[in-house]
């Protein structure tokens, strides 16, 4: 009888590190890439990886509404879009209403052919 081999985080993370820091350069300065790992690790957040791309969601719980967030995207644009279906099912399945992103001003561009509109914009000084 074989054993079932499990798998770290990092084992699964790892070779997306170089898309997820890129993706990390551009966000702020929020996150390290090992703040995300850690947040992985627990379930805080989830990771999707696709052969050129990947993703970083999370749940955000409103007043009167549950999203699934995308944290990060960094990767091949059209992979990422493939992603949405997969993203909808997950979202539903824990009970959320609706799909949200933060990210800079051009993936307002890419993704309104699939209806995604923009909410508000953020803006960040730093002091």
């Amino acid at each position: 009888m074989s054993e079932a081999v499990l798998h770290t985080a990092e084992d699964v993370v790892g070779p997306y590190r170089e898309l997820l820091e890129m993706a990390l350069a551009r966000a702020g300065g929020t996150h390290t890439y090992e703040d995300v790992l850690q947040s992985i690790s627990v379930g805080d957040m989830f990771f999707w990886p696709a052969s050129k791309s990947c993703m970083v969601t999370e749940i955000v719980q409103y007043p009167r509404l549950r999203a699934l967030h995308v944290f990060l995207a960094a990767g091949d644009l059209v992979e990422i879009k493939d992603m949405e279906a997969s993203l909808i099912s997950f979202a539903k399945s824990l009970k959320c209403s609706a799909l949200s992103m933060s990210g800079r001003k051009g993936w307002t561009k890419a993704l309104k052919e699939m209806n995604w509109e923009e909410a508000h914009t953020t803006l960040v000084k730093q002091i």
